[in-house]
């Protein structure tokens, strides 16, 4: 790794104790976590859709269609509790909990540690350990979907080993170990307790040299001049074809025969991703040179940043694809993963995939679409079964299979979220906006978020109003009412802009008539001390110290509130941003914090809230984060949002403006940042220092945009094809 620059990897001096410190990879399907150890190589497989059947499956939403009328009566009569009885009465459920598959142990006798270091290469993916007669190389193929590992040892003795953390007893295990032409075919069924389903790991181990002695239920390797191990994991019902899985894993290696070959098919499709956006803080050299270890404890180091914003953007890429990244992004060491490992619809996961439209990584935004499209049909039930409308409600929960809203309860009343489905659908639409097209699939699922509105939006207030009854905000309550209650900010919101967003993706008759039902939804109230309310209905008192800041969801990442659109709202998001408290000092709280102090302009603000992360120790060797301070409960939040957060302090777009620079934090003081897309269609190479900032934009669109700086605004021309040069003086 080169100093001179950003340094795209990270390394330590010694291997990883805990899993949580282990170096990760991964393709978005399957993932890899990599101790690095010379005498006991420990790699932990997992793979997206490994989640523990515990009923969830086959739960569904709860039928309150009958009831919602009556509920809505008692609530807008000011029965503030009324929502309280608005279920069907049953325990939390959570969803199907994400794990791990098992652990490949190599162990070697007497190996040698001198002169130990592993490194992963968030370029290539690739995670390398060596000493001074032994390396290791492990990468999570994207171009053939298949763990490549490769030792080169004398002596190694290999097998597949379940027993990991928190494993359920009643797992039924079966090994298999034959030997192969090219040396021994390894697998590990494991069918769940009180289930048909089950899945299947398959490791071909093709050996160079020596010989190959099975050991049941591994294999012994003396005297190779080198080891290959190709690993793939399945879920499925009843029993898997594991000669069929062998036939593919072996045409792989016919077709790509050595590490080098099956690395070279598997680096375009990564590095090209990968390296389309950088950041170069003008580092210390001697920092970037640090371990990740070391680096972690100086807190204020611009190599810091820049390497967590590598780091973030390289496990963000690696956990999307089959899914876009669940709290633990595509990683876990053990079975009693905190939150089931789910996906997190009300916070967490836009969170984490806050930078992929900005930070050129469609293949995130893919991931996403692949997760909402498969669970449209779960959607329009949830829509029907709860609220009795036609169209769709996004589940707060999911655990990538289920789509359905059956995880609630009394205090997390989330079966009432109905801003979920918007809030999903805008990294798509940003997404249409950058490229220049409109998805249809994108707008399809516009009109039936459209039409969910059309039939909840019956009830008005005394001024005539549309309200948004029952109503909730994520994950938090008014002062003086329970969960459940009228008009949540983030409700108002998400229906204003899906009703109009929907009408720009269908002009015709539609669109008169949804926009005509946006214009009717009530302003947003500000309250007392002069903050944006939590929620719009008069009497409903807000509740400031919480770690979700679903009420400011109109700042980000909506455009509805700007400090140029919308100054006076924007005042009053800003003071509901100064009266937030941290609560619990979660990653996501704080970082979604920085992000609406970017959109406002407060660069301390944004400074505070990373500090707060940075000094708190959130971060493990990996670079992967925790969800609390002091790396309790690994957790993918801190490292996936990270990129964004800096991204959003130099960069901000939509349609038809570009802001510069609105809100660098003192740590920002200079750099570069390529490769940037704007919403407008064109893409952003920022370079600034203390004395003037220098951009070029290289436009795809012909288009008049404002421009935005700390000097005003001024209008921008753009032409399709033609770069364009921008010089600001001091910022």
């Amino acid at each position: 790794m080169t100093t001179t620059g950003p340094v795209h990897g990270t390394w330590e001096p010694a291997p990883a104790a805990r899993w949580e410190d282990a170096f990760l990879s991964g393709n978005g399907h399957h993932g890899a976590l990599v101790f690095g150890d010379p005498n006991d190589d420990r790699v932990i497989v997992t793979q997206h859709t490994l989640v523990r059947p515990n009923g969830g499956e086959h739960a569904r939403p709860p039928h309150l269609a009958a009831e919602l009328a009556g509920v809505q009566d008692r609530l807008l009569a000011g029965d503030l509790r009324a929502a309280e009885s608005f279920t069907d009465g049953r325990p939390l459920q959570w969803v199907q909990p994400f794990h791990p598959a098992f652990r490949i142990r190599l162990r070697r006798p007497e190996a040698r540690a001198d002169g130990y270091r592993r490194t992963v290469d968030f370029s290539t993916g690739e995670v390398v350990a060596t000493t001074a007669d032994w390396t290791s190389r492990l990468f999570v193929s994207r171009a053939d979907d298949v763990i490549v590992q490769q030792v080169g040892t004398g002596h190694l003795g290999i097998a597949l080993d379940h027993r990991l953390p928190g494993a359920p007893p009643g797992l039924g295990i079966g090994h298999s170990a034959l030997r192969t032409p090219e040396g021994a075919l390894l697998s590990l069924r494991a069918r769940y307790p009180g289930s048909d389903r089950a899945y299947t790991g398959v490791t071909l181990v093709a050996v160079t040299g020596g010989s190959t002695e099975l050991v049941p239920p591994g294999v012994r390797v003396a005297c190779a001049d080198s080891v290959l191990l190709l690993t793939r994991v399945r879920r499925h019902t009843g029993e898997l074809d594991v000669t069929a899985e062998a036939r593919e894993l072996r045409e792989i290696l016919e077709g790509a025969p050595s590490y080098d070959t099956l690395l070279a098919r598997h680096l375009e499709p990564h590095r090209t991703a990968y390296t389309r956006v950088t950041l170069d803080l003008a580092a210390d050299p001697a920092e970037r040179a640090l371990s990740g270890t070391e680096l972690l404890k100086r807190t204020r180091s611009a190599a810091l940043l820049e390497r967590l914003f590598a780091a973030g953007r390289y496990h963000l890429l690696s956990s999307s694809g089959l899914n876009p990244p669940r709290l633990t992004g595509l990683w876990t060491g053990e079975w009693d993963t905190a939150w089931s490992g789910a996906f997190t619809n009300d916070a967490n996961l836009n969170l984490q995939t806050a930078s992929a439209g900005v930070a050129a990584l469609p293949e995130v935004t893919d991931a996403l679409r692949s997760l909402i499209q498969r669970q449209q049909a779960d959607w329009r039930e949830n829509a029907r079964t709860v609220f009795g409308a036609r169209g769709v409600v996004a589940p707060a929960h999911t655990d990538g299979e289920s789509g359905l809203s059956y995880h609630f309860s009394r205090e997390y009343p989330l079966h009432l979220w109905t801003a979920g489905a918007d809030w999903l659908l805008k990294p798509l639409v940003d997404h249409d906006e950058i490229r220049g097209a409109r998805d249809p699939r994108t707008a399809a699922l516009l009109a039936q978020v459209a039409a969910f509105y059309e039939d909840l939006l019956t009830r008005t207030d005394a001024d005539g109003h549309l309200v948004i009854v029952p109503s909730y905000s994520p994950e938090n309550r008014p002062a003086n009412g329970s969960w459940g209650a009228v008009n949540a900010a983030m409700d108002l919101s998400a229906a204003r802009h899906a009703l109009r967003t929907a009408a720009d993706y269908h002009p015709g008759p539609d669109a008169g008539r949804w926009r005509a039902l946006a214009d009717r939804l009530p302003p947003h109230r500000i309250n007392a001390d002069g903050a944006l309310a939590e929620w719009a209905w008069p009497g409903l008192r807000d509740t400031y110290d919480h770690r979700h800041l679903s009420h400011l969801y109109g700042v980000w990442p909506l455009d509805e509130i700007t400090p140029y659109d919308t100054p006076e709202l924007a005042a009053a998001a800003h003071r509901a941003l100064e009266l937030r408290g941290a609560e619990n000092d979660s990653a996501h709280g704080h970082l979604h914090h920085a992000l609406v102090a970017a959109r406002l302009r407060d660069g301390e603000r944004v400074a505070a809230a990373l500090g707060q992360v940075l000094d708190g120790d959130f971060f493990h060797a990996s670079l992967m984060s925790a969800h609390y301070p002091n790396r309790d409960v690994y957790n993918a939040d801190a490292a996936h949002t990270l990129p964004a957060v800096l991204i959003e302090a130099l960069v901000q777009s939509t349609p038809d403006r570009l802001v510069l620079l609105p809100a660098p934090p003192t740590a920002l003081g200079r750099g570069r940042l390529t490769g940037i897309r704007t919403r407008f269609g064109a893409e952003l190479d920022l370079s600034w220092t203390p004395g003037g900032a220098r951009a070029v934009l290289k436009p795809h669109r012909t288009l008049r945009i404002d421009l935005w700086t700390s000097s005003g605004t001024q209008p921008l021309d753009l032409v399709a094809g033609e770069d364009h040069v921008l010089t600001l003086g001091t910022w």
